[in-house]
């Protein structure tokens, strides 16, 4: 049995002639210990397909499974890294973290709990900023601070909407490392939506494809088979990186430039002519 599976996930907004099917026909499968990641377009749909995953969302049709059952709402077992950071701003750093660990773990000491936050704070480099609220850091910080929060609640399944795409390269590599470290050690289910191939590659175990929208479905998978641990510095010079890269970009190109092809629209304005006003201004 899949840990996480959609059966012919379809989504729709709107009703009647204003509806617009935004996902189609999504089928997936993820195995127990898998990390798999996504990639696709900006507007493609991969923040809803990752807000139907966890529970945020119902499909319009289909269904969603978490290890054989419907899922009907969120659960820190799935733990969710936003775009958007999504942190309470009265609140500082070190109290968002701590209000996510102890909803997941309600019948631990409180110092048990502050160690947790603590070490989370500082595997984010963040612990001189404990005590700062959200307002007083830079978009990268807060990212941080999310992706802290999502990790410190020890979830059974790791799910990350672009988590990284507003840190610096130095930043969003060290972070890279500090998730696939936690992964590792006892191969959390992942589920990695981005729209870097390299970060996909170097990530994942495989990488699929979502056609753009509207009605956006899944391309075919590309198996990532690179050994772990993998060395950034190393892969530039694997055959299969290159490979597998070149492949997947390929592909993609090719599907936008269908979407671009598909909206090529010739409009023909109408014969206008100007006005005539009688009188002055």
């Amino acid at each position: 049995m899949a840990y996480l599976e959609l059966n012919n996930v379809c989504k729709t907004y709107g009703k009647g002639e204003h509806a617009t099917e935004v996902l189609s026909n999504i089928n997936l499968s993820i195995d127990e210990g898998e990390f798999v990641a996504i990639v696709g377009f900006t507007g493609s749909g991969k923040t809803t397909l990752v807000n139907l995953i966890n529970g945020l969302l119902q499909p319009t049709s289909g269904e969603v499974l978490y290890k054989g059952e419907p899922v009907v709402g969120t659960s820190h077992e799935r733990g969710v890294i936003f775009q958007n950071y999504s942190l309470l701003p009265w609140l500082t750093v070190g109290q968002n973290i701590y209000m996510a660990v102890k909803e997941a773990f309600p019948k631990e000491k409180k110092s048990v709990l502050h160690k947790i936050v603590a070490d989370y704070v500082e595997m984010v480099n963040l612990t001189p900023a404990i005590n700062k609220r959200p307002k007083e850091l830079s978009g990268g910080m807060r990212q941080r601070v999310a992706v802290a929060r999502a990790l410190a609640m020890k979830p059974e399944m790791i799910i990350m909407d672009e988590p990284l795409g507003a840190l610096d390269a130095l930043t969003r590599g060290n972070l890279q490392d500090e998730i696939l470290n936690i992964w590792g050690k006892d191969k959390r289910t992942a589920l990695l939506i981005t729209n870097d191939v390299d970060e996909g590659i170097y990530m994942a175990d495989r990488i699929i494809p979502l056609r753009p929208g509207p009605k956006a479905t899944l391309g075919p998978e590309f198996k990532i088979d690179i050994d772990r641990p993998r060395d950034k510095t190393e892969l530039n010079d694997n055959p299969n990186f290159k490979k597998t890269r070149n492949t997947i970009i390929e592909y993609l190109m090719d599907i936008g430039n269908e979407r671009k092809s598909a909206s090529e629209i010739e409009y023909v304005l109408p014969e206008l002519s100007p006005k005539e006003f009688i009188g002055r201004f």
